[in-house]
């Protein structure tokens, strides 16, 4: 059987294209087709990547999927091929050798089932090959009127031959790639100049296209700045290019690539050098010249422009799909709001603000619908269920009469300690309607339950937006010009890597957060909830392997991002308390009393953790690990026990402020270069685990990520006036600027040209100055002055 292996080797081709070393690029591609996810590779396989960004590894997985889809379709192509006997060498070899999709779909075109063929198989059909080899190797002993036959079609004149000769040499000239790739390559090089224009109707064209101009016209005004555009391929943003192609595909815009002048000139001079003999003369070297004209018109610089058109929108598509990411991660990671009840207002006019007061724990306390009509009413309810349950922060939806709520909201706490803060509420409605939203809310209506998730976000945001399809939060741009399948990869990819780095309590965890963390699925996290509901809460990690469905596998790439907080495990002792252990196992110490008379039922708390030399017992009974409390992953327990040892650091000092100052006078004479010597684990596995004993119980990484923005008053946009010198909150982040909450009900933009090259990211507060203001499209401009954190 032939070899229709690609020419190219899968891991050399990525590290090319991501600037990584091979050998890492190698490592990772061999620990993901073996079923690693990329929070369990970034954490605790940092050996094997050289200490890799998670945004390198997500950029290494799609490379990977890309090229093996391509290698999939290069075997599926010319197997197509070999059965329709139309293989050559040339072909193989052409098609071995393509490096992206558009490059195979250009080579296999001419060979589709039921493709009439090109101009120049037609042209060869009629044994005009021949003569045009002799056009461009010997070019006197031409004689094209021979080759006239009355009658038949494409023969049947001077012209006909002439033409069909023209097609097989442009094809050929198409085809060397001696001729072609310099070309190619001087292109992207140089770029491409691009121009749109305003679509203009013609009468010419089909009723359903002018049906469809005309009704984009509508909203042609969104593209005003490109009536009048001209950019170059090289220089031209991300945003533009998706922008462009919005506007042609909905007929508002017409756009034309074109190649240079010099880029022309070069293709003639290296086609003319190789394909158009010092010898040829008369009507001969005019055919030759008009199938290099043809050559380039018709095959050439169109198959150029549709590649570098498709690179550009492949990259606007995944720099889009990046802004989007880091957006999300930013608001996944926003830091929760803990130790207070709070209260959710989604606001509305004719069916009223939906409210809901939550628990510090999340459990909703109660629940009203207040209508801004009857304002001094709602200020009074407002003001009495707030002090009733002791509210200290209001989230309040940025929907629907969010403005004129903030204001009623802003004498409520006038002169209170409660204050304020906007939070985005989109996807809010269709978590209310949801099979989820029902099980956990069943006796809410569903408009209350929108405002229960909009107290939750504020509460602990990442609990509460895993349960929403991020593709429905609201923080991307062009969202809706890329391929949903790829946006949602990226997307789930990037909750994924919270949910895991967080972490997740493993006993008091909700299928929503337990299902996102690498490892685990729907099912699996389902399994995981019914064996805690039926034997009570997890003692220690090493349960997770009783779980019928969590093999080996999962259990390695999920057990590091479950944690046992076990200062608040309580043990119900029941009868059937045995059953967390294998059966066969000794029964274990913590689930029955040392007194046999123990009454069922009788709670008592977790204590006299085992310390290092238990540990063969450990890995066998179900014994508290104080490890487990920890992001050490279990297959390095072994080595966190021993160097709990060299450090003098007792088990039930782990977490604990005098553990933490002892493993700090430890490290002040001891590099982790040094002690590895010792414990030959690699480095940053080392690093891992003290920088896991320098951490308080209870650690979160959140508290060190932005927090939300309270206020405690509005401003008008009426009131503003350029120069003004603000403060707020980056909403979103764009290729083309950061969009700021300056407390005003309309978010003003920071165009990229005026942020001072400094980098923002969602959440981010800064100070910014008051550009201009135009009231009539509520659009505020302005200019980074400072970024406050």
């Amino acid at each position: 059987m032939r070899d229709f292996t690609p020419l190219w080797v899968l891991e050399e081709l990525i590290s090319e294209r991501a600037n990584l070393a091979r050998w890492a690029v190698k490592n990772v591609v061999h620990m993901l087709e073996n079923g690693a996810t990329i929070p369990f590779i970034a954490r605790y396989r940092k050996e094997q990547t050289h200490g890799m960004e998670v945004d390198k590894l997500r950029e290494i997985k799609t490379l990977m999927e890309e090229l093996k889809a391509i290698q999939q379709k290069i075997f599926t192509i010319l197997t197509g091929l070999q059965k329709q006997n139309k293989l050559t060498e040339q072909i193989v070899q052409r098609i071995r050798g393509a490096e992206s999709l558009t490059e195979l779909e250009d080579l296999y075109a001419p060979y589709k089932p039921g493709n009439k063929g090109t101009l120049a198989e037609r042209a060869r059909a009629l044994n005009l090959e021949p003569v045009a080899m002799t056009c461009i190797q010997n070019p006197i002993h031409v004689n094209i009127n021979k080759h006239i036959s009355l009658g038949v079609k494409g023969l049947s004149s001077e012209k006909e031959v002439q033409t069909g000769i023209q097609h097989i040499i442009a094809d050929i000239i198409h085809r060397d790639d001696t001729v072609i790739k310099p070309i190619r390559d001087h292109c992207k090089e140089k770029g491409l100049m691009i121009e749109c224009t305003q679509f203009i109707t013609s009468k010419k064209m089909s009723a359903k296209t002018l049906q469809k101009a005309e009704k984009a016209q509508e909203t042609s005004y969104k593209f005003e700045n490109y009536f009048d555009f001209k950019s170059s391929s090289k220089t031209i943003r991300p945003h533009q290019i998706l922008a462009i192609n919005r506007g042609e595909e909905n007929k508002i815009l017409s756009v034309k690539f074109t190649i240079s002048e010099v880029g022309r000139q070069k293709f003639d001079y290296m086609a003319e050098k190789k394909y158009l003999r010092h010898d040829c003369r008369g009507t001969v070297r005019g055919l030759v010249l008009r199938a290099i004209d043809d050559c380039w018109c018709r095959l050439v610089q169109p198959q150029i422009i549709r590649q570098i058109r498709s690179e550009l929108t492949k990259a606007a598509q995944k720099s889009s799909i990046d802004v989007f990411s880091n957006n999300l991660r930013n608001l996944l990671l926003t830091a929760p709001v803990k130790g207070y009840s709070i209260l959710g207002i989604d606001p509305g006019y004719k069916n009223g603000c939906k409210c809901a007061i939550i628990s510090q724990t999340g459990q909703v306390l109660h629940t009203d619908v207040l209508f801004l009509s009857l304002s001094l009413k709602m200020k009074e309810k407002l003001r009495k269920a707030i002090e009733g349950f002791r509210c200290r922060y209001i989230a309040l939806g940025n929907g629907t009469a969010c403005r004129e709520t903030e204001k009623l909201l802003t004498d409520v706490v006038a002169g209170t300690a409660t204050t304020y803060c906007i939070v985005n509420e989109d996807g809010a409605s269709i978590y209310s309607c949801s099979d989820l939203a029902k099980e956990e809310l069943p006796d809410l209506d569903p408009t209350l339950r929108g405002a229960v998730s909009i107290a939750r976000r504020l509460l602990d945001p990442l609990a509460e937006l895993v349960k929403i399809e991020p593709k429905h939060i609201g923080v991307g741009q062009y969202q809706h010009d890329i391929p949903e399948s790829q946006l949602k990869a990226a997307l789930d990819c990037v909750v994924e890597e919270c949910v895991s780095f967080v972490g997740v309590d493993l006993n008091t965890g909700s299928e929503a957060l337990l299902r996102r963390v690498a490892g685990l699925n729907q099912t699996k996290a389902r399994s995981l909830i019914e064996w805690r509901e039926k034997r009570g809460p997890f003692i220690n990690r090493n349960q997770l392997k009783f779980i019928k469905g969590l093999g080996d596998k999962s259990f390695q790439q999920c057990a590091g991002f479950l944690r046992i907080n076990h200062s608040d495990v309580v043990i119900e002792i029941k009868e059937e308390a045995s059953g967390r252990c294998r059966k066969g196992q000794e029964e274990d110490p913590i689930l029955v009393s040392d007194d046999e008379h123990t009454s069922k039922g009788k709670k008592r708390k977790i204590k006299n953790l085992a310390g290092p030399k238990k540990v063969k017992k450990r890995r066998n009974s179900c014994d508290p690990d104080p490890l487990d409390e920890t992001w050490i992953h279990p297959e390095s327990y072994d080595t966190a026990y021993k160097l709990m040892e060299g450090i003098g650091l007792k088990p039930a000092e782990i977490g604990r402020e005098s553990g933490i100052k002892r493993v700090q006078d430890f490290q002040k004479d001891r590099s982790v270069e040094e002690l590895n010597k010792d414990f030959k684990v690699g480095e940053p596995t080392l690093q891992l685990i003290l920088d896991a004993f320098l951490k308080p119980c209870g650690y979160d990484i959140r508290d060190k990520q932005l927090k939300p923005l309270f206020k405690e008053g509005i401003r008008d946009i009426a009131s503003l006036r350029e120069g003004t010198i603000l403060t707020g909150k980056v909403t979103n982040v764009t290729h083309f600027g950061a969009f700021v909450d300056i407390g005003v009900g309309r978010d003003g933009l920071i165009h990229t040209s005026n942020m001072n090259r400094t980098q923002l990211q969602l959440g981010h507060r800064v100070e910014v100055k008051v550009l201009k203001i135009e009231k009539a499209g509520n659009r505020i401009s302005l200019r980074l002055e400072n970024r406050l954190e």
